[in-house]
Parts: C-alpha cells; structure tokens; sequence
C-alpha cells in the first residue's frame, strides 16, 4: 500500500518573468484562473475526504506548476501560512515547492525556513549554458551551483530537475547535466524529455524545422543513461517523463517523445541491456531463470512484454523462464543457471 501522498497545489505561471521556448504552464496544469491563498484550503479538505488518505504515512503539501519564490513575498507568506497550518496540526507531515535556480536568495531562503518548507525543487533542466540560453531559461548554470549550495547549506531537502532533447542538447550533454547533478547530491530528481507542446516558441520552432524532437527510442536511450547515473548514485528519481494529466489534448502534440509509460520503457530499456549482457555469454542449451525483485517484474518482461519477446527472438537457443526474489534490490537483475 502506498505510504506516502502529495497534495499539489498548482500555481501556474505565478512568479516567472521568463518565457522558455518549451513552457505553457497554462496547458501543462490545465488551469486558466489563478491559485490564490485562500483556495489551499478547499484543495486540502478535498484531497483529505478521500479513502486513498487514510491510512498514509506521510502527506506532503507540493506548490508546482510555477516558480514559487518569485511570487511577492507577501504572497508567498499567504500561501505558506495555510501549509504551515496544516502542517502544526499534523493533516500534513511536509511542505514541498519547486522554483527557478536565479529566485534563491538568502531572504528567500530565511522566509522559507520560518514557515517549515522541508524541500525545494530547483528547474535546472541542463547544465550546459549553450542549452539554456537557445531554450531562453534567463540564468546562468553558475546560479544553479549557488543555489544549490545555499537550499543544502540551509537544511533543506534538494531537488533537481532535469530535461532531455532541448535544443542544442545532445546525448553528451545529458550525461554531463547528470553526472554535475551527483556532485550537487540531491535527495531527489526527475527527468522529462522534452515535449513540444503547442502554443510555445519551440513548437513554433518545431513548425520551421528549427528544432528537431527526438524520437521516442532516442528519448528513452538518452534518458535510461541519465537515470543509471543518478541511480547508481543513490539518488531517488520520483518522475520520469510527464504524466498523462500533465499533458492536455495530447494527441495534438507534435512530438512522440511523450508516452504514458515512459517511465516503463526506461526502466525496461535497462533491465533488458543488464540482462543481454549476462543471456549473450550463457550455452546454447541452457536453463536460465532471469531474477528481480518483484516490484522490478514489469521493467524485466518490458512494457507490453517487448523485454521477453526480445529475448525470446535473440537467444532461441536457450530456456529462459522469469521469477522474482523479495531478497534482491529494486531495480537489479540477476540470471540463475
């Protein structure tokens, strides 16, 4: 059973001057009319009144869909009060919110310590400069190492968010944004391939051949070698590519970087190159059971099985059978002759 709940509060647009070439939050929250203080009540006492609440371990108060710490102060303090409230009466064990590397500062962080904000998410999406000046981010990757430094020396828990295929990214690019990301250690990441999305200036540079999405297998290589960075590290990757509620009429986007399960294909492009390596070197002939936990089982077969249809075609010549093992970690592999 899940233990851990959050209750998004989605603050759209609230608090950024910048127009990134990929960005139209109003689509991205599906929501025209702007959060104001006063309806995180509302959103609290609706997501409470659910049964799925009941027996969590820990719920977690998030303000996403905006850079919160560019919000005026005093509106910031509006919107943390609520959540303070509801975190000193315990319905609420963590106050979560996400903003831009340039909106951290010392007053910044002082206003967000005394209202008991347990994690801030930094939007990096790269640390190549060249990147996030053609996807028009308006900072600096030295602001992203300040801040960063800052949200941990402060006692907050860090997060880092990442994207793949911006323009002027490259699969040498994603490796280096990962591997800068492990020498910040944050507690947290996620990872989103870029997805064009209509009414933003990449779309409109989709439309004039001056940005190139990736496909969708160029998408899951690239961001299946992030994940195995960051993942090796120690570091909990809580999303992988935007949900479906994320993305509004999806059908009418551009780019096929966007699936439902990406996350699946992802973990299941690595179960299956872990497991090719060990299957390639065993005799024709032989019995081998391919071993993972069981919360890993999905990853091994594949989505939609590609994994055991995969393996079925390459290596004809051997009994593969699949099984699991409560004993082993999440997300490793094993075969067993």
């Amino acid at each position: 059973m899940k233990k851990h709940a959050i209750i998004p509060v989605f603050i759209p647009h609230k608090g950024c001057g910048n127009e990134c070439v990929f960005c139209n939050q109003r689509r991205i929250t599906a929501r025209s009319a702007p959060v104001m203080p006063s309806d995180v009540d509302d959103i609290v006492e609706e997501y409470m009144s659910t049964l799925s609440f009941m027996d969590m371990e820990e719920i977690e108060l998030s303000f996403f869909g905006g850079s919160f710490t560019g919000i005026p102060l005093d509106e910031q303090k509006a919107f943390l009060e609520v959540a303070k409230k509801y975190k000193e009466q315990g319905t609420i064990q963590r106050i979560h919110l996400s903003t831009r590397p340039d909106y951290i500062d010392e007053r910044i962080l002082d206003n967000l310590k005394s209202f008991g904000v347990d994690t801030i998410e930094l939007g990096v999406q790269s640390f190549s400069q060249p990147v996030l000046d053609a996807s028009k981010r308006g900072h600096s990757v030295e602001s992203v190492y300040r801040s960063c430094h800052m949200i941990k020396d402060y006692g907050f828990i860090l997060g880092i968010q990442l994207m793949v295929g911006l323009p002027e990214d490259s699969m040498e690019q994603d490796i280096f944004s990962a591997h800068q990301t492990v020498a910040l250690a944050p507690s947290i990441a996620r990872l989103y391939p870029t997805v064009v999305i209509p009414d933003t200036e990449l779309y409109d540079m989709f439309l004039s051949g001056k940005y190139i999405p990736m496909e969708q297998d160029d998408a899951v290589r690239r961001t299946a070698a992030m994940y195995r960075i960051l993942d090796d590290a120690g570091i909990n990757i809580i999303r992988v590519g935007l949900k479906s509620s994320d993305i509004i009429n999806g059908e009418n986007l551009p780019s096929g970087t966007f699936h439902p399960a990406f996350r699946q294909l992802v973990e299941g492009t690595i179960a299956r190159e872990d497991l090719d390596s060990m299957l390639s070197k065993c005799n024709p002939g032989t019995h081998v059971h391919c071993v993972c936990h069981p919360d890993s089982l999905n990853s091994m077969i594949g989505h939609k099985a590609v994994n055991r249809k995969y393996f079925s075609k390459t290596y004809p010549w051997l009994h593969i059978s699949y099984t699991t093992d409560m004993t082993m970690k999440k997300g490793s592999y094993k075969i067993i002759t």
